[in-house]
């Protein structure tokens, strides 16, 4: 039975050795496998100083299996960051605006007319008119839908139109 010369890799020399043996072929591994958008290179050396803070519970024989293991989830954490990032720009994205806070509480003060608006309209003009407006169906679409003509269904949406017109000022069509 052979005595292992090496317990472990704390060897400066055969760290050195090691490294010179197995980063080439590493990165190379990293590049085609996920690009160089994750910085292969970068992985390699983080892995590499992970194996020497590492050294004393690493041997010669796991040193290779140690430091791909290592990289590839070293990539792998960087791809889910990244996508936590992309999720967080879209967030953050939306989460502001550059309206005033006056110009926010008469868009707010507007939605609450235009709500008692519609619920003042007859049930038959405010159901033409939203489905028109809201669910983008033409006036032939809603007549089949609810069992009239088209012009009753345009007779209905423009009387709703008229209706808000007269209670909203700032109200305009599309």
């Amino acid at each position: 039975m052979t005595k292992a010369l090496h317990s472990n890799i704390c060897d400066k020399i055969l760290f050195s050795n090691l490294y010179e043996k197995y980063a080439p072929g590493l990165n190379d591994i990293l590049y085609f496998k996920y690009g160089t958008n994750l910085n292969p290179g970068d992985k390699v050396q983080e892995a590499f100083i992970k194996m020497w803070e590492n050294c004393s519970n690493i041997t010669l024989q796991t040193a290779k299996s140690y430091l791909y293991t290592v990289a590839n989830n070293m990539m792998l954490n960087e791809i889910r960051h990244q996508k936590v990032v992309l999720n967080y720009k879209k967030v953050k994205a939306n989460d502001y605006d550059n309206e005033s806070p006056e110009f926010l509480m008469r868009k707010e003060q507007f939605m609450e007319r235009y709500e008692r608006v519609l619920a003042s309209l007859k049930p038959e003009q405010r159901e033409a008119f939203l489905l028109n407006q809201v669910e983008g169906k033409t006036h032939q679409e809603i007549a089949d839908a609810i069992g009239v003509t088209r012009k009753v269904v345009g007779h209905r949406i423009y009387a709703a139109f008229d209706i808000l017109k007269e209670h909203l000022e700032e109200f305009k069509l599309k």
